[in-house]
C-alpha cells in the first residue's frame, strides 16, 4: 500500500490541482469503502472552497472552508485523479467531486479498502481529532535516536514491526522499513529492546534518508500505486532488498533471504545485517 513518500507526492499534487478551488456538486456511486460513504453521500459542500492539502502519516487531508477536511486512506489500491469532466467514469472510480474550473477529484479503488470521510477540523488544529493518536512524522525533528530508544526498551517484538508501528513512528511501511534496517545493518528479527542508542541513530539516520530520497523519486511503485496524473514512482531501482529475495546482495555477494514478521515478507542480508 502507498507508504509515506508515496502519500506526500499525492498530497503535494491535490494541493497544486484543488486549493482555491469551488465545489460544485459530489457524487457518490457505492455505499461504502473499508467506512461507510453515506455521511459522504448527505454531506453539503456544494460552494465550499479548497483551503490546503497536507499528509499525517499514510493519510491525506484536504482543508475546506467551514472547519471541515476530506480524509483520505488508499488502502492497497485506492488511486484518486483530478481530471477533466468529460472522461468517463472508470468501472471502479466511487466518488466524484465536482469543481468550479470544470475537473473532477475522482477517488477510484478497486479492492474498497481505502478510506473517503469528510471530518470536523478543530478550531485552530491542522487534522481531524481521528488522528491524534498516531506517533511522530519520521522527517519532523521529533523523531531522534533519544526518543526511538525509549520507546523500543519494553518492546518485545521485533525491530521491522516496531519501526512499522504507527503509534511509534508514522508512515515507516514495509517498503522502507526494510530498506532502512538493510541499510542500518540491522536484523529485522531483533527483538527492538535489545536496540542500543547507537543502533537508533543508525536506524533514524537512514530511514530520513530514504524517506526524503523516495519523496523526490516519486515514491516507490511496486504493484497499483499511482501518482495523481497517473505517471508511477521511480524510487523502485533503488530498492536494495526490498523484493529480492534469492539474489545476491548488491554490497557483499550474500543471497538475500526472508522471513514472515507479522504477516509480512521480510527481505535481508544475512552477512549485512546483525
Amino acid at each position: 500500500m502507498p507508504e509515506l513518500p508515496e502519500v506526500e507526492n499525492i498530497s503535494r499534487a491535490l494541493k497544486k490541482a484543488l486549493v482555491n478551488r469551488t465545489i460544485l456538486k459530489t457524487e457518490v456511486f457505492s455505499p461504502a469503502l473499508r467506512t461507510s460513504l453515506e455521511p459522504l453521500r448527505h454531506a453539503d459542500v456544494t460552494g465550499a472552497q479548497f483551503l490546503d492539502v497536507r499528509r499525517r502519516g499514510r493519510y491525506a487531508v484536504a482543508e475546506i472552508t467551514g472547519n471541515r477536511a476530506f480524509l483520505m486512506h488508499f488502502g492497497m489500491s485506492g488511486v484518486v485523479r483530478v481530471e477533466p469532466g468529460n472522461i468517463p467514469r472508470r468501472k471502479h472510480e466511487h466518488i466524484f467531486i465536482h469543481l468550479d474550473n470544470g475537473n473532477i477529484l475522482r477517488f477510484e479503488c478497486t479492492r474498497r479498502f481505502s478510506i473517503f470521510e469528510l471530518h470536523e477540523l478543530p478550531e485552530g488544529k491542522k487534522f481531524p481529532t481521528v488522528l491524534d493518536r498516531l506517533g511522530v512524522e519520521p522527517l519532523e525533528k521529533e523523531f531522534t535516536p533519544e526518543f526511538l530508544h525509549s520507546k523500543a526498551l519494553k518492546v518485545k517484538s521485533c525491530v521491522k514491526n516496531f519501526i512499522m508501528d504507527n503509534f511509534v513512528v508514522v508512515g515507516i511501511g514495509n517498503i522502507y522499513a526494510t530498506e532502512t534496517l538493510f541499510h542500518s545493518g540491522t536484523d529485522p528479527r531483533r527483538q527492538a529492546s535489545t536496540l542500543t542508542l547507537e543502533e537508533c541513530k543508525k536506524i533514524v539516520h537512514h530511514s530520513k534518508i530514504i524517506l526524503k530520497k523516495a519523496i523526490e523519486s516519486g515514491g516507490s511503485t511496486i504493484s497499483d500505486f499511482l501518482n495523481v496524473d497517473g505517471s508511477e514512482g521511480k524510487f523502485s531501482v533503488n530498492l536494495q532488498v526490498y523484493g529480492r529475495t534469492g539474489k545476491k546482495c548488491f554490497k557483499c555477494g550474500t543471497v538475500i533471504e526472508s522471513v514472515k514478521l507479522g504477516g509480512r515478507t521480510s527481505a535481508f542480508c544475512p552477512c549485512c545485517q546483525r
